[in-house]
């Protein structure tokens, strides 16, 4: 098992906050993007959710 899905799964900060920004990026690419409606119209909630997200593992131990 690599060194990250180890450390997802023992929740630890690193690992996590790497996920949560590469969903509030998505977020915000599916908000800039023109041609997926779907995309768009969801953009704000996956955006939310990163940043909650975010804000909850940055309190798990290093």
């Amino acid at each position: 098992m690599s060194v990250f899905l180890r450390d997802l799964l023992r929740f630890r900060r690193g690992p996590w906050e790497m996920v949560a920004s590469i969903i509030i990026a998505l977020g915000v690419f599916m908000l800039m993007q023109p041609f997926i409606l779907f995309g768009y119209t969801y953009s704000f909630i996956i955006t939310l959710v990163g940043t909650v997200m975010f804000l909850i593992v940055s309190h798990f131990p290093q």
